[in-house]
């Protein structure tokens, strides 16, 4: 998973969880709930969370002898289309999300790749990305308004819903179209 941590968090941001109130002995709990704005770009082309929405944080920071464990729920609202009908698409969604933020200079920090465990920076923790990685990985790439939408008419292009069950284009080939004439003559 990608850490795209900035060089300096800043610990007012929403997104930024400040452990100096964590005892670093294992077993230490500390709950936060909040509603933070959502990030920009947290979805997929046809479906995301808007920008600035309000995603509400339920979350668990423990002490472990190499970091602090972060775990709970995200939720949040969702907009998007359609990928058949093109129907606007309201809904929400909530996700678990885990994460070990190891302790500078600990362990972890010295026997795992860069982007294997989540950094910390003194005692600031950025939830960003594993938030965008626990959102993004929920969201389908090709989002329905309902299990069965029929989507469009690939001919005329309206919606499923709306056409009557004999719908149809029938294409009559050119080189028997002098046949069809002789069946219309006969009604």
């Amino acid at each position: 998973m990608p850490k795209h941590s900035p060089s300096h968090l800043d610990p007012r941001s929403p997104l930024v969880l400040d452990t100096r109130e964590l005892p670093r002995r294992p077993g230490a709990l500390r709950t936060v709930k909040r509603v933070a704005p959502a990030p920009a770009d947290l979805g997929v082309e046809l479906i995301s969370v808007p920008e600035g929405a309000d995603l509400d944080l339920d979350l668990r920071l423990e002490s472990v002898s190499e970091g602090v464990l972060v775990s709970g729920t995200v939720s949040g609202p969702v907009r998007g289309e359609c990928g058949r009908c093109l129907r606007e698409i309201n809904t929400s969604v909530a996700v678990t999300i885990q994460e070990l933020y190891a302790y500078e200079n600990s362990t972890t920090d010295a026997t795992t790749e860069e982007d294997e465990v989540g950094r910390m920076q003194g005692d600031l923790i950025d939830l960003e990305p594993a938030l965008r990685d626990a959102v993004v990985l929920t969201l389908p790439t090709n989002p329905r308004c309902r299990e069965d939408c029929p989507g469009l008419c690939p001919e005329c292009g309206v919606h499923g819903d709306e056409l009557p069950a004999d719908h149809s284009h029938q294409q009559v080939d050119p080189r028997w179209a002098g046949l069809s004439q002789l069946t219309r003559k006969e009604e």
